[in-house]
């Protein structure tokens, strides 16, 4: 079954571009043109992946973004945020309300349909070493994509629960902001590294106590300590 992407963007000429795109690379498309329509359709179609202009009329994207990660039934879905605003402060403002990854206008299509499948790769990752991790009160189970804290779930997107993986089966080890964008978004280099540290603060404010096995090396990245 093909995936489904839903598509947020008022502008005609740039949802005909990612529709053309997307459904070359196999991907099912349906399409909102505001933000209410969106709010709509990513709860009604629960849609894999969510491609959401910054721009839009009623709604903008950046309150979409909060309302879909406020939702528990669209919470864990992914956004790839598609803005002409390149301001580092607006691209940070969309990650920290939760957006996985972000695009500006221009984009390229191949890049973009490059993001999307990252993205989705993200949520069904296999692991590189233990299938589950614990740690204290701390529980990662890999297979069921699923992290606790005493019992009680922590609502991750797959990006940050696959930023916590990575760490955690590396515990012990300084992981570089340039490595994890390289293990965890891979990519190499296209985005900013303060990509790396917006996630690890909404990670860290998450995980709430947890967040304890999380340390900033200065200067060079993160560790997890056990």
């Amino acid at each position: 079954m093909k995936q489904k992407i839903l598509v947020v963007d008022d502008e005609p000429e740039a949802v005909e571009l990612l529709e053309f795109n997307l459904k070359q690379a196999g991907y099912d498309v349906i399409t909102a043109a505001d933000g209410g329509e969106a709010l709509h359709k990513a709860k009604a179609a629960q849609p894999a992946l969510v491609v959401l202009d910054l721009m839009l009329p009623e709604i903008d994207g950046l309150e979409v973004c909060k309302l879909l990660r406020r939702d528990p039934t669209t919470a864990k879905m992914p956004i790839l945020m598609l803005t002409a605003k390149a301001a580092e402060i607006d691209r940070v403002l969309g990650l920290e309300l939760g957006a996985d990854d972000y695009v500006t206008k221009p984009f390229s299509p191949r890049e973009l349909v490059l993001r999307v499948k990252k993205i989705l790769e993200r949520g069904k990752q296999k692991t590189e070493a233990r299938e589950s991790m614990r740690f204290g009160d701390l529980l990662i189970d890999v297979p069921k994509h699923l992290a606790t804290w005493k019992g009680k779930a922590l609502e991750l997107t797959a990006t940050e629960f696959k930023l916590l993986t990575i760490l955690a089966q590396r515990a012990g080890r300084v992981q570089s902001r340039d490595a994890l964008l390289r293990d965890v978004w891979e990519y190499d280099s296209l985005i900013d590294t303060r990509t790396v540290d917006t996630h690890m603060r909404r990670l860290r404010e998450k995980l709430g106590p947890a967040a304890k096995y999380l340390s900033t090396v200065r200067g060079v990245g993160y560790r997890f300590v056990e």
